[in-house]
């Protein structure tokens, strides 16, 4: 069970979402929101419906409905205000009552919401406000994040909506004088995160008619970025994901990794004092044994190897090789190896995709039987998956796991035998995949002129990489002839996956290569479904998003093949002879 998940059966599904979140993508490039990440993650989820939603910065209760009956019988309990909500908010701002409520018209004006007279128009929206706890100085409880604070002294309110306004607490809170902690856009002091959360919900059974409660307690002394991955990412299944994400998460150019017992950091720079004594703090949280930091380089010419691996910052050394978990798989890493640890930890989910089979609603992975080299039906098979710049097999690994046969095939035979190495630990025997140390240009055509076919194709090249056979390859140049070669090679309702970490190169843009490319080749996408980077890598104006993905089930075209048109015949010019004649 997710970490998030409070309450499931068949017609409801209710989680606690974290501060951070959205309910919804806010645009299809901009990093899923809670309920794209729900129903791509799980079968059962697939149509699972929004019933109300939670600003973006706002943790707490989600209710989403599973069933067509669910989501009437919620709908109209929200629209008849037949449902009870309780918030806790905290406020560094003292005000002279305990109790009140809040009835006003709300209008939107700019990004903010604004309070006027019930009678002037806008739509009416109605709090209730009760004092919770007060404290100031080292009396505070422990629930309250001190270090946040630029005064002495944090209170706690709760607050009841009775309607259900876009940004209806955050306002009337502001107006009457304590704006909630963090929340900036309405004056509210500056901090890790807006301390609003929704912590209780009450509504009717949709079939029993019985009512029902979800609560989530606040924990607003949780570090917001620690709180996100600990609601989304499960324990005992994954203990290597992104702790920090640069901008962010409030680390400019810096990167911090949780790799099972330690933590790797990254930025341009030696680590500073305060992003030391964060280290410390988040290794202590973790139990992390030590933690390393490496420094990114744009150029590495000149730079020996030992120069580009992780240094020890503090704690134990980590051995040579050592093993982490993701998505219940272990896998082998190793901070000796140069600038490379051994897994792209922003690939996780799709990892999990090859594992599990399910890409996103009404996408699933081609079914155990299939058709070998020659399309032929009598020719029955494990499902074949082709996994080219495959580096340490991960990709390679969790398909295998699945039932899948496997060719991995990489320029690197050390890699290549990592890749073994991450077979064996997962109790998969090698024989019957391929390992083939090759420039994949040259195997892409090669299988062409044998005549293979794939299930699943999987490209996920290296922004810039340097080939003997096949020269530079750059994502934003090369792509596309990579395309050209990849898919003969998908076999009728096959899957191709194209993914890149180009940051410079716009979604969009790329889409519409992978688009152009599939045309060309007379081939049809008869599925698509975009994937950007996980929740533990968010996406934000001062960071955006790098990696795209695309999953694609192509499909022969429809259409025919357009015949170039004949050129057309010049009469012969006849000698005079002929015309005589």
């Amino acid at each position: 069970m997710l970490p998030c998940v409070i309450f499931e059966d068949d017609h409801l599904l209710a989680v606690d979402k974290p501060a951070g979140m959205n309910t919804h993508a806010p645009s299809p490039y901009a990093g899923e929101g809670i309920y794209e990440w729900l129903r791509s993650r799980e079968p059962r989820w697939a149509s699972l419906a929004i019933i109300h939603r939670l600003d973006k910065d706002t943790s707490g209760v989600m209710v989403f409905g599973k069933t067509p009956e669910a989501n009437r019988s919620l709908t109209e309990q929200f629209a008849r205000r037949l449902t009870h909500k309780q918030y806790v908010l905290l406020t560094d701002r003292m005000v002279p009552v305990k109790e009140f409520t809040a009835r006003t018209a709300l209008v939107r004006v700019g990004e903010k919401y604004v309070s006027r007279p019930q009678k002037s128009g806008g739509e009416t929206a109605e709090t209730r406000f009760r004092l919770v706890e007060q404290s100031s100085g080292r009396t505070m409880p422990s629930t309250i994040p001190t270090q946040s604070l630029r005064s002495g002294s944090c209170i706690a309110w709760l607050a009841e909506p009775v309607t259900g306004r876009t940004h209806q607490i955050r306002v009337h809170a502001a107006e009457r004088g304590f704006p909630v902690l963090g929340d900036e856009l309405y004056g509210g002091t500056p901090a890790a995160r807006v301390y609003l959360h929704a912590a209780e919900l009450r509504l009717k059974h949709p079939v029993t008619n019985k009512e029902i409660v979800f609560n989530a307690p606040a924990n607003f002394a949780a570090d917001p970025r620690v709180a996100l991955r600990e609601k989304l990412i499960e324990p005992q299944l994954t203990n290597a994901f992104r702790l920090i994400h640069g901008a962010s998460d409030g680390w400019p150019g810096g990167y911090l990794d949780r790799m099972g017992d330690f933590l790797l950091s990254e930025s341009e720079g030696p680590v500073n004092s305060n992003r030391h004594n964060q280290m410390t703090q988040l290794a202590k949280h973790c139990g992390a044994r030590g933690a390393y930091h490496k420094i990114l380089r744009r150029q590495f010419r000149g730079v020996t190897g030992g120069e580009t691996g992780p240094r020890l910052l503090f704690g134990e050394p980590a051995l040579p090789s050592f093993v982490i978990r993701e998505n219940g798989l272990p896998y082998e890493l190793s901070f000796n190896e140069g600038y490379s640890n051994g897994l792209f930890l922003d690939q996780r989910e799709n990892r999990r995709r090859l594992l599990t089979g399910y890409i996103a609603p009404g996408f699933m992975l081609p079914s155990t039987s299939s058709r070998g080299k020659t399309d032929a039906p009598e020719q029955s098979v494990k499902r074949n998956l082709l996994n080219t710049f495959s580096y340490t097999c991960g990709f390679s690994v969790a398909a295998a796991k699945a039932g899948m046969q496997t060719t991995s095939v990489d320029l690197s035979k050390k890699y290549l035998e990592w890749g073994k190495r991450n077979f064996g630990l997962n109790q998969i025997p090698t024989a019957g995949h391929e390992f083939i140390c090759g420039d994949v240009f040259e195997e892409l055509r090669r299988f062409g002129k044998k005549g293979l076919l794939f299930e699943v194709i999987l490209l996920d090249p290296p922004t810039f990489s340097q080939s003997k056979s096949s020269g530079a390859f750059r994502a934003e140049k090369d792509y596309g002839r990579l395309l050209q070669l990849a898919l003969p090679l998908v076999r009728n309702n096959g899957v191709l996956f194209a993914s890149t970490n180009a940051a410079s190169w716009p979604a969009v843009e790329f889409l519409e290569l992978i688009k152009s490319e599939v045309r060309r080749s007379s081939r049809e996408i008869s599925q698509i479904h975009f994937v950007p980077q996980p929740l533990d890598f968010p996406m934000s104006r001062a960071e955006p998003g790098y990696l795209k993905t695309v999953w694609m089930r192509i499909a022969q075209s429809r259409q025919p093949r357009p015949q170039p048109k004949p050129e057309r015949q010049k009469p012969e010019r006849q000698s005079r002879n002929q015309i005589q004649r």
